[in-house]
Formats: C-alpha cells, structure tokens, sequence
C-alpha cells in the first residue's frame, strides 16, 4: 500500500505493536513515522507528507485533542485522515473529535485485524 502513516502514541511499547500491525496491512517499514506527543507529530508533518494519523489521545505536552485543533488550523495538512486508537470511551470526547473531522477510532486493546480493516477503508484499498 502506498501511504505515509504517523502513529502518535506516548508508550515506545504501543508504538512498535501499531507498528507491526501497519507493515501487516501492507505499508512499508520506510512509510511509517512516530511521535511520542501532538507536538512530536506536528514537527513531523512539517517535514513528511503523512497521508493517515493513527493518534492516541491522552499523551503529556501536547494530547491528541489539541492536536487535532491544530492540525484542522494549518491549510497545508489539515485534511489528513485522523484516526484515534486509544482507550479513551468518553462518548462525548469522541464526539467532539468527529466533529473536527477524525474518520474513525478504534479503542484499545484491539484485533490487528480490524487496524488493518480500518487502515484499508480509510485508505480506499480492498483488504
């Protein structure tokens, strides 16, 4: 699969899991990014094309929240398809997240099947 992918999570250990269930879903090692906090990611996305965020939410310095107010504000990089994967469950959170254009959300612990069936959907390709 031709895409750049960014896992914005603050745990090294849930980074390398998204990690390999990315390259699972057909994305090579060398398209995908990380950053340990919303800032880390923005830096990111000033120098990578990203085409899909895999984003966690509660994360010190910048939380996935915030950084998803910043990245609708930047004309250059505020369509990119944002993906939450987190344990966050509050309801309207979650709401409020959809409403600055997050595509979906996964909570953790999740199936690698479904990360790869979501990557795939949002992606537009068959899994």
């Amino acid at each position: 699969m031709n895409c750049n992918v960014l896992i914005v999570d603050d745990s090294p250990i849930l980074r390398t899991a998204i990690k390999k269930v990315v390259r699972l879903a057909g994305i090579d090692e060398d398209r995908i990014h990380e950053a340990g906090n919303g800032q880390e990611a923005l830096d990111v996305l000033e120098t990578v094309w990203v085409d899909l965020v895999l984003l966690d939410l509660n994360m010190p310095v910048m939380n996935g929240e915030e950084f998803v107010a910043e990245l609708r504000k930047r004309d250059a990089i505020s369509d990119v398809a944002v993906v939450i994967v987190s344990t966050e469950s509050n309801k309207e959170r979650l709401d409020r997240l959809k409403g600055l254009g997050v595509r979906s959300s996964l909570h953790k612990p999740f199936e690698p099947e479904d990360l790869c069936r979501l990557i795939a959907d949002i992606m537009g390709v068959k899994a």
